[in-house]
């Protein structure tokens, strides 16, 4: 199986004999900070805009609106106008970090995949079973509060999803209750940050509309200071007319955002299930009520981390990644065009080098292609060998039966092996015929 190599994000690699800790040879796309404490997306840098789309208004707000208005309320009331937006920002942007730097609920990935299970039905390897009769179930059915579920194979995890799980294609992990990815925050929302995540959206909504309601107060005390019309007033104060458009546009966003979400915890749902399984024509197996919905949500303890990223990779974990055996099974998506249907990415053919680990399968292609041209040389001449470090290589390949086939990327180098091993072939028929022509002189 393919080790991915380490990763010097927040943290140098180990050194010293060290084993590297987990976040360093993590196989997702996430990126880590401050030596595997922060996991973000891949896409953290929109993080800044974010943060900067929330920081210059409130900024603005507070230099040309909120300091004039100090002074325009009695018993100093006007002080609090500037205080509670500073720190209505600031409980703002900690939710913005907690959703977008904490683990969403990402599932841990197999070592190797589930043991197979023969067509008809038993799982018993050693009768006779070649590795075409063996193959592994696309689906499973759970019971869920009374109701089936299905529950699917993903081939980059190597493990059944539990319920309500998905694999995110941008973050390349499977996320315990995946709701969907925010490229916002530049993280998914699953399990383990949907609570933090509609606070954020919800509290962004107060603010905005906390900015739009005072930019409108100090237009009006405007106008009844100079006792001019309102549009005059608005023109004494083009800060504000700016904050007013602007918190009108996004408060249909993200206030959008917050009724939707809404929503969807009142119905136990996720945006993935809302928009694939539309559970208002079938019976939904977690909608608990209204109440209970909410309380799920928001009073239940968030469960901890199933990985820690700071953990040290045991050794036997590493060999046994480097040196899995391959195993005779088929996998639920061989032979036929596939892709994550719940994620709506396009079919690829099985074939297609879809993953890193399908380097492993190439290798043993090659390896069976490199065998068969090295059987040629020996039949051409007994006297011509391989080099020992390429047969020593190749030795533990025999017994595996790869899925390899026929691949776009791989044929130059077919190609260019099948030229070097032929021109070695007819070298060695030179020499083999050179040394038949000096013993005969």
């Amino acid at each position: 199986m393919y080790v991915p190599p380490s990763r010097g994000g927040g943290g140098g690699a180990a050194g010293g004999g060290e084993q590297p800790r987990v976040y360093q040879v993590w196989r997702g796309s996430n990126e880590f900070f401050l030596q595997g404490r922060f996991i973000f997306g891949p896409d953290v840098r929109s993080l800044f805009l974010t943060i900067f789309l929330i920081l210059a208004p409130v900024l603005v707000f507070c230099i040309f609106v909120a300091r004039h208005l100090i002074n325009d309320f009695p018993d100093h009331w006007g002080v609090s106008v500037m205080v509670v937006v500073v720190v209505f920002t600031i409980y703002d942007l900690t939710l913005l970090l907690l959703t977008s730097g904490r683990d969403p609920g990402i599932v841990p990935r197999n070592t190797h995949p589930p043991e197979p299970e023969s067509i008809d039905g038993g799982s018993d390897m050693g009768n006779g079973q070649t590795p075409q009769q063996l193959r592994l179930p696309r689906t499973k059915d759970v019971f869920v509060n009374g109701v089936i579920v299905k529950v699917k194979y993903c081939d980059t995890c190597m493990l059944y999803r539990p319920p309500r799980c998905s694999h995110c294609s941008i973050c390349n992990n499977c996320v315990e209750r995946f709701d969907h990815h925010c490229p916002w925050v530049g993280q998914c929302i699953g399990r383990r940050n949907y609570r933090f995540f509609y606070m954020f959206v919800f509290s962004t909504t107060l603010l905005c509309l906390y900015v739009f309601g005072f930019c409108w107060v100090y237009i009006v005390k405007i106008r009844d200071a100079e006792n001019s019309t309102i549009w005059k007033a608005m023109l004494k104060t083009p800060a504000s007319i700016v904050l007013i458009i602007y918190c009108f546009i996004c408060v249909w966003f993200v206030g959008g955002l917050s009724v939707f979400h809404f929503y969807l915890m009142s119905t136990n749902q996720t945006t993935y299930e809302n928009f694939r399984y539309r559970y208002d024509r079938r019976a939904n197996p977690y909608n608990r009520g209204m109440v209970n919905n909410f309380l799920e949500i928001f009073c239940t303890a968030i469960p901890p981390s199933k990985n820690n990223f700071r953990a040290r990779v045991p050794v036997d974990q590493g060999l046994q990644q480097t040196r899995t055996p391959a195993r005779g099974f088929m996998s639920p998506n061989m032979g036929k065009p596939v892709g994550d249907l719940e994620l709506g990415r396009k079919p690829v053919s099985w074939d297609e080098p879809r993953s890193a680990a399908d380097i492993r399968d190439l290798e043993v292609g090659l390896g069976g292609l490199l065998d068969e041209k090295e059987g040629r040389i020996a039949h051409a001449s007994p006297d011509l060998s391989l080099p020992g470090e390429l047969v020593e290589g190749r030795a533990g390949m025999h017994s595996r039966r790869s899925s390899w086939g026929h691949r776009s990327g791989t044929s130059e180098s077919m190609d260019s092996i099948a030229v070097q091993m032929g021109t070695e072939a007819n070298w060695g028929s030179i020499s083999s015929g050179h040394g038949t022509t000096s013993s005969t002189h």
